[in-house]
C-alpha cells in the first residue's frame, strides 16, 4: 500500500469518526433543540485547543448482531483542551451512536481521561446525553459504570469534577454526575432520574411526566440534585467556563487570581441603611454580597433551592472566595434541612479547593416543626457544624443582624474556628429573641408594663454586638459601608494561614 493510500485511509477514518451515527441522526439531535457532542466540546473549550483521544475505538460485542454495527468512537468523544488557557479533560456522550449508551469500550475511554486528570491535576468535565447502559452488553456495561464511579470518588476533593446533563440521564447513569462537584442541566431538553415515569406508574400507580419527575427545574428547585439551570446547551457551556474561572486546577493549587481595577477602599453608603430598624422586617442579603464583590459580580450556586440560604462565588481584590449567607427575605433566613445540606456541601467544596469562605449571618434559629424534626434536622444541622469546624481555609464571618441560639454557633462562629468575626452595629447575639427570653425568665409573672420593660432591658443587654465583643468572640464591630475593605483586609491577613487536622483516615460525618 502506497503512502498516499495510507494517508487517504487516515482521512477516511477521521471523517467517519466525525460523522458519528450519521447525518440523519445528527440532524435529529438538532431538531430536538440540542447540540451534538462535538459542537458542545467546541463551545466549551478555547478555540483550536481540543485534542481528541481514542477516536477510532469501537465496541467489542458480538451478541445480537452487534458485530455488524461498529461505529468509530462508539458514541463517546473524549480528550483534553483548555478553558481560559488552563488544561481540562472532557468527555461527551454522542447520542447519535446507539443513543449514547454506555459500552465497555466507551467506558474505558472515560476511565482513561479520569486517570489522566488525576495524574496531571486538571479538572474533568463530563457532558452527559445518554440512553443509559447498553443492554446488548449486559454486565460489561454495568462494570463500566462502576469503574467510573470508583474514579469519581477517588478524584473527589483532588480535582474539580463538573457534570452537564444535556439530554436523558437515567438509571445507574445518574450516579456519576451525583458524585461530582457541580451539575448543570438545560431547560426543556435534559432530565435525570433513577426510575422513569413508566416504572413509577407500574409500581406505585403515580402518573408523572419526565419533566416534572426529573427536569431541570425539578432538580434545581425541589431535590437540590442540580446546581445550575441553563436555557440551552450554549448557555450551559458558557456557565461552565465562568465557574471554572473561580476554581483551582487541583487541591494543591490556589484559585486563579484575576487583575482587579475595583478599589479595595470602595465604600457603599447604601449599606448603612440597608438593614431595617425593625428586627422583623426583611431585606435582601444579596445586596450586601453584590455591593462588596469585585465589579459587583456574584456567581450564585443553587439559586432555586433552599432560598433561605445563599451560596456562590465572587472575587475580592481579584481573589476567588465562597459566600454563605442567610437570606432574611426568605423564611426570615432560618436554617432548615435543605439549607443546612446546601451550605454544608458548599463549605466542604470550598475547603477542599483552597477557596476562603465568607459567611454573612442573619439567622433567628432553626425551623421548628414535626416535619423538620422527623426529617432529621438534628443530623442535617450537624452537617453544617461539621463542615465549618472541619474547614481549614480562611473563614471570615459578619453578623449583620440576628444570630440566635444554636444557629449563632453554626454560622462560622469564633468557636467553630472563625478566623475573623465581625458584626454590624445592628447585630443581635443572644440565646433567643427578647420576647421568648422574657417569657421563659419570668414565666408570665409580670404585668404588661413590667414585661415591656423586661423585653427592653433584655434587648439592650443581650441584643447588641458589644456583649460578645467584650468577651473577644467578635473581633470588631464595623460600619456596614466599609464591609468590602474589612473583608479584603481580613483575607490578606489570613493569606498564609496554616492549620492541619489531627491525623485520621477520615471523620464520621453525620450522613
Amino acid at each position: 500500500m502506497s503512502l498516499s493510500t495510507k494517508y487517504k485511509e487516515l482521512d477516511d477514518r477521521n471523517q467517519a469518526a466525525l460523522l458519528g451515527g450519521g447525518t440523519e441522526r445528527l440532524a435529529k439531535i438538532h431538531d430536538s433543540g440540542r447540540k451534538t457532542a462535538r459542537e458542545r466540546v467546541k463551545d466549551l473549550l478555547d478555540p483550536e485547543t481540543f485534542v481528541e483521544l481514542d477516536k477510532f475505538v469501537t465496541h467489542r460485542n458480538h451478541d445480537f448482531g452487534m458485530e455488524k454495527q461498529k461505529i468509530l468512537g462508539d458514541g463517546m468523544v473524549t480528550g483534553y483542551g483548555k478553558i481560559d488557557g488552563r488544561l481540562v479533560y472532557v468527555y461527551a456522550q454522542d447520542f447519535s451512536v446507539f443513543g449514547g449508551s454506555l459500552s465497555r469500550a466507551n467506558a474505558d475511554k472515560i476511565v482513561k481521561v479520569q486517570d489522566l486528570s488525576m495524574k496531571m491535576g486538571a479538572p474533568l468535565i463530563g457532558l452527559n446525553d445518554s440512553g443509559g447502559a447498553r443492554i446488548q452488553e449486559g454486565v460489561e456495561s454495568l462494570a463500566g459504570y462502576a469503574d467510573i464511579f470508583y474514579r469519581n470518588v477517588q478524584a473527589s476533593g483532588v480535582v474539580p469534577q463538573i457534570s452537564a446533563i444535556l439530554g436523558p440521564c437515567a438509571g445507574g447513569a445518574v450516579y456519576s454526575p451525583a458524585l461530582t462537584d457541580f451539575i448543570f442541566m438545560t431547560k426543556g431538553t435534559s432530565y435525570m432520574f433513577v426510575t422513569g415515569p413508566d416504572v413509577i406508574k407500574t409500581v406505585t400507580h403515580e402518573e408523572v411526566t419526565k419533566e416534572d419527575l426529573g427536569g431541570a427545574m425539578a432538580h434545581n428547585s425541589k431535590s437540590g440534585v442540580a446546581h445550575f439551570r441553563a436555557d440551552d446547551d450554549v448557555q450551559a457551556m458558557m456557565m461552565i467556563r465562568e465557574l471554572m474561572g473561580f476554581l483551582p486546577s487541583n487541591n494543591m493549587e490556589d484559585p486563579p487570581v484575576k487583575p482587579c481595577t475595583d478599589s479595595a477602599h470602595r465604600e457603599d453608603e447604601k449599606l448603612q441603611t440597608l438593614i431595617p430598624d425593625d428586627p422583623n422586617k426583611a431585606y435582601d442579603i444579596k445586596e450586601i454580597i453584590l455591593s462588596v464583590v469585585d465589579d459587583h459580580n456574584f456567581f450564585e450556586v443553587q439559586q432555586y433551592y433552599a432560598q433561605n440560604i445563599v451560596i456562590g462565588f465572587g472575587r475580592l481584590n481579584g481573589k476567588p472566595v465562597g459566600f454563605v449567607a442567610n437570606q432574611p427575605a426568605m423564611l426570615a433566613g432560618v436554617l432548615d434541612i435543605d439549607a443546612s445540606l446546601k451550605a454544608a456541601r458548599f463549605v466542604r467544596f470550598c475547603d477542599a479547593f483552597n477557596i476562603p469562605i465568607i459567611t454573612l449571618a442573619d439567622v433567628p434559629g432553626f425551623l421548628p416543626g414535626t416535619n423538620q424534626e422527623f426529617g432529621g434536622i438534628i443530623k442535617h444541622g450537624a452537617k453544617l457544624i461539621y463542615a465549618y469546624a472541619e474547614a481549614t481555609v480562611p473563614k471570615i464571618t459578619i453578623i449583620t443582624r440576628k444570630a440566635y441560639g444554636g444557629a449563632y454557633c453554626v454560622m462560622s462562629s469564633k468557636h467553630l474556628g472563625g478566623d475573623i468575626n465581625y458584626t454590624y452595629p445592628s447585630a443581635e447575639i443572644a440565646v433567643m429573641g427578647p420576647d421568648g427570653a422574657v417569657n421563659i425568665l419570668y414565666r408570665n409573672k409580670l404585668s404588661d408594663e413590667e414585661k415591656s420593660k423586661a423585653v427592653y432591658d433584655y434587648r439592650e443587654t443581650f441584643c447588641t454586638p458589644y456583649k460578645a465583643a467584650g468577651l473577644g468572640y467578635i473581633d470588631e464591630v464595623i460600619y456596614p459601608r466599609q464591609t468590602r475593605l474589612k473583608l479584603i483586609q481580613a483575607l490578606e491577613m489570613c493569606e498564609n494561614k496554616r492549620q492541619t487536622s489531627p491525623p485520621k483516615k477520615h471523620g464520621n460525618l453525620p450522613l
